[in-house]
């Protein structure tokens, strides 16, 4: 029989739809479903389908997230001792995970999914030291990459085991993505947070030097540097071959990979790469800056570049310029599932 195994989430799909909300309800589903595996998954109430056996909605009320997280903790402590395992992810699970370890015997597994180094160019310190004593207290820890694994060595001097995400296949609606945009040349496509970790200045310095082609920039998703990316745009003079479309629907986002020549991800820090494994189920040529995914990839798969403008252009115009899609070998969430039950059966 295999152990039971007690979760803490923030979010899950539909709802949520962030790289570790899908993780979490891929696996915990997969554990569920495929594996028959005893699980029960602690998340707040307010971010919770109410049709998913096995979820634990916890009413979080207002405040910040460490103020939230405080009251998914009481019920993540009460329930742990009839579990073998508690599992959780990223930093906000330092406290639930370590009070709960501490309340039983389970064993404590934590994920790392990417760390504060990579969501920020100057990472806050509560966050680092933060995921510094989490990394050395839980019993065992999971990272999605190689890259996860290598960075929470150097930075923290703990070990950790790797199991990286499965590939998601993105919704398709059947929307005329080209036509709603007026778009009849060829189409770059990038989706995901307006921050300076995603390198998207130096995606559109790159479309500046990028000439002899009739191509538009979409940018989908937004964040706190939306409005200044707007305006470099107009400073570079190529407003006109920039759209910036906001929130992509999910329903719609694999329309956007489809209609796209090639899908761009210039981040300086990519721990796995979610929408990369989007795109290449959309069909759709990727040019990538160092990730995760491509450590599960042929060689050749992605085009590989650096997060400068020169190199950038270098990648565009060797996707648009490929005539076959690249050939890979998929990885399922259910192997994430099994892969992960695997490191409960060891620890356990």
């Amino acid at each position: 029989m295999p152990p039971s195994v007690l979760m803490l989430g923030w979010g899950y799909p539909p709802n949520i739809t962030g790289g570790l909300d899908v993780h979490v309800g891929e696996l915990f589903s997969g554990l569920r479903d495929e594996f028959d595996v005893d699980a029960k998954l602690v998340l707040p109430a307010e971010l919770a389908p109410e049709d998913e056996p096995g979820l634990e909605g916890v009413e979080t009320g207002e405040g910040d997230v460490a103020t939230r997280v405080g009251r998914l903790s009481d019920r993540f402590v009460e329930l742990a001792p009839d579990y073998d395992v508690i599992h959780t992810h990223d930093w906000f699970g330092y406290g639930p995970g370590r009070e709960a370890a501490r309340a039983s015997d389970a064993t404590w597994v934590s994920s790392f999914h990417s760390l504060a180094s990579d969501r920020n160019i100057d990472p806050p310190t509560r966050e680092v030291e933060t995921e510094r004593r989490l990394a050395n207290a839980a019993d065992t820890n999971i990272a999605v990459s190689e890259i996860v694994r290598e960075d929470i060595q150097e930075l923290y001097g703990a070990d950790s085991r790797v199991v990286y995400n499965g590939f998601s296949t993105p919704a398709f609606s059947g929307v005329d993505v080209r036509d709603s945009l007026g778009i009849d040349g060829e189409m770059v496509f990038f989706v995901g947070r307006h921050t300076d970790q995603k390198g998207i200045s130096h995606l559109l310095y790159a479309m500046k030097k990028l000439r002899g082609r009739d191509v538009t920039l979409v940018i989908g998703g937004s964040g706190h540097q939306t409005e200044q990316l707007k305006r470099f745009a107009e400073l570079l003079g190529i407003e006109q071959r920039v759209a910036f479309v906001g929130y992509v629907p999910e329903s719609e986002l694999g329309d956007y990979y489809a209609a796209s020549d090639a899908f761009v991800s210039p981040s300086f820090s990519e721990p796995f790469g979610i929408t990369i494994t989007e795109a290449l189920e959309a069909g759709t040529q990727v040019v990538s800056t160092r990730c995760g995914a491509a450590e599960i990839l042929p060689e050749g798969c992605l085009i590989e570049v650096t997060p400068d403008s020169e190199s950038i252009v270098d990648g565009l115009t060797a996707a648009l310029n490929r005539e076959s899609l690249p050939e890979y070998e998929r990885r399922d969430w259910s192997e994430v599932a099994r892969d992960t039950l695997a490191v409960y059966e060891d620890v356990a």
